[in-house]
């Protein structure tokens, strides 16, 4: 089956028809059964962001991807058998990404729209993007993520007569698409750094207040953290990447001003493309002076989340910053985990023991829930002398009258 790409325009949205799917997962030797089960949760909850119901789960242990088919050919034929079964599916989601050949030779076998997790998070970030710079950032990493993967994704034409006499056009149509790929980034980076010197003269303006900036996984309520300190009015919904654009509020607790900013969140696998593309979103979080990393601390596999934020923050330049963490949802933490027999001392023990075990692994931390409002005046009180020794530091000859 051969893939016909629209050069230099946004592909279809998953989001236009309804859409099912099977998700495809290869579990490593360095990788857990517990973990792989969590990793096909987040596959499946991008999926449904993207417009997509789930209808089955494959999985296979393999020490390494199968070169041509990622799984191996038992695990495809096993796959098309139960697609064969299933005439509704029409989408195979695959948890890694795929070169183009693999994407190529699947589509043949199988039949069936073959997605792989890079370009699943791309067309989600391309259906959220709703500024200038959203979208061009979204364009960007789409055509970057294409450019290598253009050979492979054009064997189609190898078998059009095929032998001597059809290998120049092939190769030629190859080079133009490469041409006109390469010519579409080059447009697109020249409009984003148009774009972040406007940013850079926006950050400039906003005077000498402390910046913070809420980082987390995606989906972990960083919105939902901006609204409720901010008195903003910024969505917040249970979807993965609601927010793409970086959102500023000025916020004064007592007589301190600062500046609060929301930003995209992260995730396992972010592609790579995708990351250097929203650098200069991501230019806040470099120049914030303080970082509010929030965490789902509900989630079975939260510490996971917090090593990813971390390393994106390494990569990014931003890991050595002061930070606080904010174990958010001990509400439902609370419902998973605690039972009725267990009592009120016990509860405030083990909560005890986690946040010591947290503390000396991650640092200086804070449970809350945004939801019910428990833990916010520590979260402020905690917040408020972070701010006031960095304005200290900003300013160490300046004397602030603040209570």
């Amino acid at each position: 089956m051969a893939k016909e790409w629209t050069l230099g325009e946004k592909g279809p949205s998953l989001k236009k028809e309804a859409e099912f799917a099977v998700l495809v997962s290869l579990i490593t030797p360095d990788v857990t059964e517990t973990q792989a089960h969590e990793h096909m949760d987040e596959l499946e909850f991008l999926a449904l962001t993207a417009g997509a119901t789930t209808v089955k789960r494959f999985t296979q242990r393999l020490p390494h991807p199968e070169h041509r088919t990622f799984v191996g050919s038992g695990k495809v034929i096993e796959i098309k058998q139960y697609l064969d079964r299933h005439e509704e599916i029409n989408m195979v989601i695959f948890d890694d990404d795929l070169t183009g050949r693999q994407t190529n030779t699947l589509e043949e076998a199988l039949k069936v729209k073959i997605v792989d997790r890079s370009t699943l998070i791309l067309d989600i970030f391309a259906d959220r993007a709703q500024t200038a710079q959203a979208k061009a950032q979204v364009d960007l990493a789409q055509m970057k993520y294409l450019l290598p993967r253009l050979r492979g994704l054009w064997t189609h034409l190898e078998r059009q007569a095929g032998g001597i006499g059809m290998r120049g056009p092939g190769e030629t149509q190859i080079e133009t698409d490469r041409r006109i790929v390469q010519y579409r980034v080059k447009i697109l980076e020249g409009r984003l750094r148009d774009i972040d010197l406007q940013s850079q003269t926006q950050r400039k303006t906003r005077g000498e207040l402390i910046r913070v900036a809420l980082v987390g996984y995606t989906n972990v309520g960083k919105s939902t953290m901006l609204n409720l300190l901010s008195k903003a009015e910024v969505l917040a919904e249970n979807k993965l990447f609601a927010t793409l654009d970086t959102t500023v509020r000025k916020v004064v607790f007592g007589q301190i001003p600062f500046l609060l900013s929301d930003t995209v969140g992260f995730i396992r696998k972010l592609p790579h493309h995708l990351v250097e593309s929203f650098k200069s979103t991501l230019d806040e979080v470099r120049e914030s002076d303080i970082l509010l990393h929030v965490v789902d601390v509900a989630h079975p596999q939260f510490e996971d989340q917090i090593r990813t934020v971390q390393k994106t923050l390494e990569e990014l330049g931003a890991g050595d910053k002061p930070t606080l963490m904010v174990l958010n949802k001990i509400d439902l933490y609370r419902e998973r985990y605690f039972d009725d027999l267990v009592d009120a001392a016990t509860r405030s023990d083990l909560e005890s023991e986690l946040r010591e075990r947290l503390l000396h692994a991650y640092g200086e931390n804070v449970f809350i829930s945004a939801l019910t409002k428990e833990g916010i005046d520590e979260l402020r009180e905690r917040l408020t002398r972070l701010i006031k020794e960095a304005y200290v530091i900003r300013y160490p000859h300046q004397v602030k009258n603040w209570s």
